[in-house]
């Protein structure tokens, strides 16, 4: 039973060292930003998520596995927020040593904006709707990552007709036409492998987090069968 407690006792802490992280990172992030109305908009999104998690912990506490990949992302909004994704040194350094065409860290940026809100919106539709165990929740998952990437696209629209060009480090287009293709095909790409890689994992931190036992996996369908579903085939 002591080792039990020992055990729990870092995963029960680890949101608020997350959160931690995330406001130091935010700090650094701001310090010295190469434009400061670029690192608003890159990182509004982390200043008003944070809050909101901290404010909501108790009342809805969300599982390790998504609270992890949140600062992960978070961080990476700081780094683009910081330098502008366009000129983020390490995708300069992979740009030059693969030989792209352009900084690569702003396609990353958006297989993130695909890949952790999968998790955040498969967590909430498990959690507030009827749809944990459906089939329909893995599809159902992609397609609220699909058009909030198509919603940020027009944000980043609207950006531009009201900025001019005093908004390109905010675009980061770096020249490429398709550029808003790219960004929503990158943000469906990270968006389904999520699904289908941490599906497992998160079910079972989902059934942790409100007490329920694992299914009987003996007798369910496999996971990848319901397209990254809990392994249930409830329509």
């Amino acid at each position: 039973m002591t080792a039990v407690v020992h055990a729990a006792a870092p995963r029960r802490h680890l949101p608020a060292v997350l959160v931690a992280v995330v406001v130091a990172g935010m700090a650094v992030s701001a310090w010295g930003a190469r434009d400061r109305t670029t690192w608003f908009l890159e990182t509004v999104w982390v200043l008003a998520g944070l809050p909101l998690v901290v404010l909501t912990r108790r009342r809805f506490p969300l599982t390790n596995l998504l609270c992890c990949l949140l600062a992960a992302h978070a961080l990476v909004l700081a780094v683009g927020g910081h330098y502008t994704y366009a000129q983020v040194p390490l995708g300069d350094w992979v740009r030059d040593t693969f030989g792209l065409s352009r900084n690569p860290y702003d396609r990353f940026g958006h297989l993130m904006q695909g890949f952790v809100p999968a998790v955040l919106v498969r967590e909430l539709l498990s959690r507030t709707s009827p749809l944990r165990g459906s089939r329909w929740l893995a599809p159902l998952t992609v397609c609220a990552c699909l058009a909030f990437s198509a919603v940020f696209e027009m944000l980043e629209w609207l950006a531009a007709v009201a900025g001019g060009h005093s908004a390109d480090a905010f675009l980061a287009t770096q020249g490429d036409v398709w550029d808003t293709q790219w960004d929503m095909f990158c943000a469906l790409i990270g968006a389904t492998v999520s699904v289908l890689v941490l599906s497992r994992p998160h079910d079972r931190q989902l059934d942790a987090l409100d007490g329920t036992p694992p299914p009987d996996v003996t007798s369910s369908p496999d996971v990848t069968s319901s397209y990254g579903g809990s392994g249930s085939t409830a329509g």
